[in-house]
């Protein structure tokens, strides 16, 4: 009976594929099936991969032994406990960030979070509760979806975690982080996020997981953190699609965000 659903399934969906035929997310070349790359893009995507600092996630070179920590962790801790993202914000991933947060590409959302899902899977497995990082509501009108949303509900239904899209809300109007620094962006998100009462019975005690699509100072995860437990969660770890490594603002690497 199944094998007669799928073939009813594939019959159906084969007209939009002959005028929908999907493309590659990185260059637009036509592949196999929706959100999928080409063998041309896939190789110059940079999986993040053990051995990283336990608490950044940022890879090191060398193992250097259990819960070792990187300078960054260990300089400026983060309010967050762990943070883990599945690919390094250069080329191709940074193509799929910008086709999702601005080329409507939705349809992307559930291909990266299954990366997602493998660099964070013990994230995951500890966490709640799923929360995206919040729009603001007049930039959700503008823009019509939250790309943070659409990967933290991929992440939600394929882990059969809760999904609480309203646990944290932005609300002050902030400018757009893209070319700021370090400092610049903390004074901009400072205070812009809140846990509003109704949401206390989906975070009070619990861990959450906070998911995004770039991490790259950690300013806006970070001020999400405060107001999640602010709220009273238990404890925080954030999950982004990809991580702005050290380099990738140089010439040849990814462009400022």
């Amino acid at each position: 009976m199944s094998h007669i659903r799928n073939l009813a399934l594939n019959a159906l969906a084969a007209p939009a594929r002959l005028l929908f035929p999907p493309v590659c997310a990185g260059c637009r070349r036509e592949v196999s099936q929706p959100g999928a790359l080409c063998g041309a893009c896939w190789p110059k995507l940079v999986f993040l991969e053990k051995p990283w600092c336990a608490v950044m996630g940022t890879p090191f070179a060398h193992d250097l032994g259990e819960g070792f920590l990187s300078a960054e962790a260990i300089a400026n801790p983060p309010p967050f406990e762990r943070a883990r993202a599945a690919v390094a914000y250069t080329g191709v991933a940074r193509r799929m960030v910008q086709a999702l947060k601005y080329g409507d590409r939705t349809d992307l959302a559930p291909w990266m979070a299954r990366w997602m899902l493998r660099a964070g899977a013990e994230l995951v497995a500890d966490a709640d509760v799923v929360v995206p990082v919040p729009l603001h509501w007049r930039r959700f009108f503008s823009r019509r979806f939250n790309q943070s949303a659409e990967l933290a509900r991929a992440i939600a239904t394929l882990s059969g975690k809760p999904f609480e899209p309203m646990a944290v809300r932005r609300v002050k109007i902030t400018r757009q982080q893209v070319g700021l620094g370090l400092s610049e962006r903390q004074d901009n998100v400072r205070a812009a996020f809140k846990a509003p009462p109704e949401s206390e019975i989906s975070i009070r005690g619990r861990r959450v997981l906070v998911v995004d699509d770039v991490y790259t100072t950690g300013a806006t995860v970070s001020s999400v953190t405060k107001a999640l437990k602010k709220g009273g969660a238990s404890a925080v770890d954030v999950l982004t699609f990809a991580c702005v490594l050290p380099g990738d603002f140089l010439p040849g690497g990814a462009d400022p965000i």
